[in-house]
């Protein structure tokens, strides 16, 4: 019998459960107790719009990476700058490349207090309005103040889309291909630093080279708004606003409805209703239907997540990632590749190691595990810091040892914090505060990022390259312990065993 949505029945939420008096309906038992769900039908073609037009979000955040690290040379070029306020410190420099990283803290502070309130969808929208606004300052700042203003307003649209993308893409996503899916958002925004460093390398010889590298992104941003407002909003989100009764119950459903059949294909049009009742038990069983309190974030199995993603995160940034992203040029020069094209070509390289290694990691992370691939690639950061220092300390005359590095620390990082790190994110934290606990993690991450970046480049002055990355080799000494003490292993588990086995 063909299916007819006027007569397809929903089933109001009395019928789902009431969680707070803790009855459990016949609707929703089946659905516990078996310990996995059938699998999901889905159209291939009707599942890559929702992951590509969040993950051009993360691409943007890369090539912003990329870009900068050959902006700053170009800035502080007396011929090549194009401008009179060439003649920056080390402090100006440091301001430059954690500009946007003080605005993603701003972002991942407003994601915290209105992801909840607009959505995922929206989010994705407006973060897409302050990457064009912030790249659009920045191409065109007259004045150093001006494209300060111009990193942070790009920066904050990068802390709405590290919160906002990987939620969207676990919740639009197919089950089959979810972990996948937020895999392959670290190889978009490897994928963008590739191209920074890309086009950075086209217009580093240019004489206000600097401008054209921020505009040339431009276009990018219109196209993510314009897919975000195509794209339906997130079926989980609207069945949550249902059952938290912020807004008309029928009509959340119906809409959640429309939503996961354009999700998934026509493939669906007999089963969405049927997908969308699951969903509602789940969330009903679960407790979805009361908010979850601040407080909640630090009780319990979330103050466990909290500690093992904030750790995560601040460990991925504290062993030097930031300092070798942005600064792998100037360590270039400084290591004995003069021209600054020759340093930003050897930086693309750099680039094309961490997409080709970020690749192998989404490959075997399901296979060999979360702890052995964290282990393995923290050693080799610790090697290759360790190698690195050396370097400046006792091969001054062998730039080979620089670069062999730098090559060893981007794999070595690819395959263990890059990827791991954002999965483990998605993974670890109760699904009642899993928004406000990413929230919480991404404001760790970049808040550290940027105290890193521009610490960078007056500790080199201060102490030296040397002492600084050996300093990094042992902070990541220390992340081995935390990793084998602390992080546990998630790998087959379901959301629900990761929280009765890990938390």
């Amino acid at each position: 019998m063909g299916f007819d949505p006027e007569n397809q029945s929903i089933p109001s939420l009395s019928q789902v459960g009431d969680s707070s008096s803790g009855e459990i309906s016949s609707v929703k038992q089946p659905l516990i107790k078996q310990n996995h769900h059938s699998p999901e039908n889905y159209s291939v073609l009707a599942a890559i719009p929702p992951f590509i037009f969040p993950a051009l979000g993360a691409l943007l955040f890369g090539y912003e990476i990329g870009a900068t690290s050959c902006a700053t040379m170009s800035l502080r070029s007396p011929t090549l700058s194009g401008i009179s306020w060439y003649n920056l410190s080390s402090v100006d420099v440091g301001i430059i490349t954690s500009g946007s990283l003080y605005g993603a803290l701003i972002g991942s502070i407003v994601a915290f207090s209105v992801a909840d309130i607009v959505g995922r969808r929206k989010e994705l929208i407006l973060a897409a309005i302050l990457y064009l606004v912030g790249a659009t300052v920045t191409a065109v700042a007259p004045v150093f103040s001006v494209l300060i203003i111009g990193r942070v307003t790009y920066g904050i649209g990068i802390g709405l889309t590290m919160h906002a993308a990987p939620m969207y893409i676990a919740e639009t996503a197919p089950s089959q291909i979810r972990g996948r899916m937020i895999s392959l958002k670290e190889c978009s925004t490897v994928l963008g630093m590739v191209g920074g460093y890309g086009i950075g390398s086209l217009w580093v010889t240019v004489i206000s080279g600097w401008r054209y590298m921020y505009a040339t992104i431009i276009p990018l941003p219109v196209i993510m708004a314009i897919g975000m407002c195509w794209l339906p909003a997130s079926p989980r989100w609207l069945l949550l606003r249902a059952l938290q009764n912020k807004g008309n119950v029928e009509d959340l459903q119906q809409a959640a409805i429309r939503s996961l059949r354009r999700l998934r294909g026509s493939v669906i049009v007999d089963t969405a209703t049927e997908e969308v009742n699951e969903i509602l038990a789940e969330l009903s069983f679960m407790g979805e239907d009361k908010e979850a309190t601040f407080c909640e974030l630090f009780q319990g199995k979330c103050l466990k997540a909290l500690t093992i993603a904030g750790g995560l995160v601040l460990f991925q940034q504290i062993t030097g990632q930031p300092s070798v992203l942005y600064y792998a040029p100037s360590i270039l020069q400084t290591a004995g590749f003069s021209a600054a094209a020759d340093a930003t070509r050897i930086s693309i390289l750099l680039g094309v190691l961490k997409l080709a290694m970020t690749g192998v990691a989404v490959v075997v992370i399901d296979k060999v595990g979360r702890r052995p691939l964290l282990l393995g690639g923290v050693s080799g950061m610790v090697i290759s810091l360790f190698l690195l220092g050396s370097y400046y300390i006792f091969y001054h005359n062998v730039p080979a040892v620089a670069v062999a590095a730098l090559l060893l620390y981007v794999g070595s990082y690819q395959l263990s914090f890059g990827p791991i790190s954002w999965l483990m994110l998605s993974e670890i934290f109760p699904l009642k505060l899993r928004g406000r606990g990413i929230s919480l993690a991404v404001l760790v991450n970049f808040g550290t990022n940027a105290l890193v970046t521009f610490a960078f480049s007056p500790l080199k002055e201060l102490l030296g390259a040397g002492v600084l990355f050996c300093g990094f080799g042992v902070i990541c000494v220390l992340s081995l312990f935390f990793i084998y003490f602390i992080v546990p292993e998630t790998k087959g588990l379901t959301l629900e065993e990761i929280e009765a086995r890990c938390l």
